[in-house]
C-alpha cells in the first residue's frame, strides 16, 4: 500500500512537473520569445530569422505609413531607407548613399536603382526585386555638373515609375534627402517635395521578431569585440590598435560594414571629444570606445568604460555615477511609459558643469537605433519634457550616459528592446564595474 501511495505521489509530481512546463511553453509561444542569440546561418533544422517575412512585413509598414498621407511615392536616398525598403545594399556608404535611390509608389513595390553592375548582380541574387531593378541616374554628389544633365535621366526614372503605378505628377513626392542638382531638377519640373524621412523614420520605429533578433546578434558581434579589446588593453597600445582589434573581430564574424570605434583614452576622455587619435595608452588611463557596426543591415551603438591596469578609486567613483545615471534611465524603459519619464531619472546640464541643456546635449541621451544610427524615440532633456513621446512595445533604444572629472571620464552605453515585461538588455559584455584590464601591477 505504502509502495502504490509512493508510486502514486511520483506520478502526481510528474503531473505537476508536465504542467507547469506546459504553461512555460505556452507564456513561451504565445509571446514569441526568444532569449538571446541564435545561430548565425540558416539552418533546415530550426527557424531562426526568416528573412522572406522579414521583407515582407518591412514594406508593409511603409504602405501603411504611406497611406496616412498624401503622398504619390517616396524617393529614397539614405542607406538605412533603401535597405529597409528594398532588402538591397552595397558595401561603400559613399557609394550607396547617392549613387543609387530606392523608389517606393504608393500601394505598390518598391524598386531599386542601381550602380551600374549592381543591377545585373541584384537580377540573378534578388528575386524578391528582379524585375524592379534598374540603373541609377544620378549626379555623383554634383561630380557630373548640372549642364550634362543626367538629372534628366533620374526624371525619367522617376516618371517610369509614376506611371508604371498609375500616380500624377502632382503628388507629392516623399524625400528623404537628396543634392542640390536634383532639388532643382525637381522645382525645374514642377514637382511638389514632401518628407518622405518622416514616413520612413515612423515605419521604422516598432521593430518585428526578426529585426530584433537580427539586433541581438549584432549586440553579440560587439559583445566579443569588447572582450577582444579587455585582453589587449595595456601601456603601448595606441586607440588605433584597438580599434583595428575591434573591426577585426566583427569582420570575422560577419559585419558588413565598421562604422565607427571611436576610441578615447586618458586625459582625452573630460571632456568628451568624440574624437579617437594615435595616442599611446599608459597605466592608469581610463579608456571607452563607441561601436557602431552594421550586421545584416542594422546598427550597433554601444560604449564601454575600461581601465588600463589599476584604477583609482576616485575613478572607481567616476564610473560608479555613470553607471547609476544609465540604469535609472533603463528601469523606466517600459511599455507605456514616455520619453519624459526616461530623462527625468537624469540631471540637468548644470550637473555636468554646463550653461545649458544644448551644451551638455548627450551626456544623457537616447535614440532609436535599427537601420539607421539614430532613428525615433529621441531621448534627451533638450526635447524630450516638452515633446513626451509614448515608448511601445518592439522599439528598440539605445541609452548611453557620461560623466567626468579633472582628466578622467567614463561613457557607458546599452542597447534595450521595449517589451511587455519590462526592458531587455541584449548588449551583454558587463559593465556593473569598472574592469581593469591588465592589473598585475601597480597602475
Amino acid at each position: 500500500m505504502k509502495i502504490r501511495n509512493s508510486s502514486l505521489s511520483v506520478l502526481i509530481s510528474i503531473q505537476r512537473l508536465s504542467d507547469s512546463g506546459d504553461r512555460h511553453l505556452s507564456w513561451l509561444l504565445e509571446n514569441n520569445m526568444k532569449f538571446g542569440t541564435q545561430g548565425m546561418m540558416a539552418v533546415d533544422y530550426e527557424e531562426r530569422i526568416n528573412f522572406d517575412r522579414l521583407r515582407r512585413e518591412r514594406v508593409a509598414k511603409i504602405k501603411e505609413e504611406m497611406e496616412k498621407t498624401e503622398l504619390g511615392c517616396l524617393l529614397l536616398f539614405d542607406s538605412g531607407n533603401k535597405r529597409y525598403a528594398t532588402s538591397t545594399a552595397v558595401a561603400s556608404p559613399e557609394v550607396d548613399n547617392m549613387g543609387r535611390y530606392a523608389i517606393v509608389p504608393r500601394g505598390g513595390e518598391p524598386y531599386i536603382f542601381g550602380f551600374g553592375s549592381e543591377v545585373a548582380a541584384e537580377k540573378i541574387n534578388c528575386p524578391w526585386i528582379r524585375d524592379r531593378t534598374f540603373p541609377a541616374h544620378t549626379t555623383m554628389f554634383g561630380a557630373l555638373p548640372f549642364e550634362w544633365g543626367a538629372w534628366k535621366n533620374f526624371l525619367k526614372d522617376l516618371r517610369m515609375v509614376l506611371e508604371a503605378n498609375g500616380i500624377s505628377e502632382k503628388d507629392p513626392i516623399g524625400v528623404d534627402y537628396l543634392d542640390s542638382q536634383l532639388i532643382l531638377a525637381l522645382q525645374q519640373e514642377g514637382f511638389k517635395i514632401g518628407d518622405g524621412q518622416d514616413v520612413m523614420l515612423r515605419a521604422r520605429m516598432i521593430k518585428t521578431d526578426d529585426e530584433i533578433q537580427i539586433m541581438r546578434n549584432a549586440a553579440a558581434t560587439v559583445d566579443a569585440a569588447f572582450d577582444s579589446v579587455a585582453r589587449m588593453l595595456r601601456p603601448g597600445v595606441r586607440e588605433n590598435d584597438i580599434q583595428a582589434t575591434a573591426a577585426h573581430t566583427m569582420h570575422t564574424l560577419g559585419g558588413q560594414w565598421v562604422i565607427n570605434v571611436q576610441v578615447t583614452s586618458g586625459s582625452r576622455t573630460h571632456p568628451h571629444p568624440h574624437l579617437s587619435s594615435d595616442r599611446l595608452l599608459q597605466p592608469g588611463d581610463l579608456v571607452f570606445m563607441d561601436i557602431v557596426t552594421l550586421l545584416n543591415g542594422y546598427h550597433t551603438c554601444y560604449y564601454r568604460t575600461l581601465c588600463c591596469g589599476r584604477a583609482t578609486e576616485r575613478q572607481k567613483d567616476i564610473y560608479k555615477r555613470t553607471y547609476e545615471l544609465l540604469q535609472a534611465g533603463i528601469e523606466r524603459c517600459r511599455a507605456g511609459a514616455t520619453t519624459a519619464d526616461i530623462v527625468k531619472a537624469w540631471p540637468a546640464a548644470d550637473y555636468w558643469g554646463f550653461k545649458s541643456e544644448s551644451e551638455a546635449f548627450g551626456l544623457a541621451f537616447g535614440h532609436g537605433l535599427g537601420v539607421g544610427l539614430w532613428e525615433r524615440p529621441m531621448i534627451t532633456r533638450l526635447y524630450s519634457l516638452d515633446h513626451p513621446v509614448e515608448l511601445k512595445e518592439g522599439m528598440v533604444i539605445a541609452l548611453e550616459t557620461y560623466y567626468g572629472e579633472g582628466r578622467d571620464g567614463a561613457r557607458i552605453e546599452e542597447e534595450v528592446v521595449v517589451t511587455a515585461d519590462g526592458p531587455e538588455v541584449i548588449t551583454r559584455f558587463p559593465a556593473e564595474e569598472l574592469i581593469e584590464c591588465n592589473k598585475s601591477y601597480a597602475g
